[in-house]
């Protein structure tokens, strides 16, 4: 992909794209979890990098524009 293949903001190392079974993102809303999503992930320090498409898609599945096709439960507890 040509959005990825860029210098990390973080160290030296390079942005490359990796296709991910599930990707979870934090949004004001709460949480969504995208499936088969391209991600930009940096080969030296392991940063997350999303492309604008990407956080379009969370946002609109957030905000209910786009209907989520599943809905999972996830686990909660309190740090000790």
């Amino acid at each position: 992909m040509s959005e990825f293949g860029y210098g990390c903001e973080h160290c030296e190392g390079t942005v490359r794209a990796k296709r991910v079974q599930r990707e979870a993102y934090k949004h004001k809303t709460g949480f969504v979890i995208l499936e088969d999503v391209t991600v930009g992930i940096c080969d030296r320090c392991g940063s997350r990098f999303y492309t604008a498409d990407t956080l379009k898609r969370v946002q609109d599945v957030a905000t209910g524009v786009v209907a989520a096709e599943r809905f999972d439960e996830v686990p909660v507890a309190h740090a000790r």
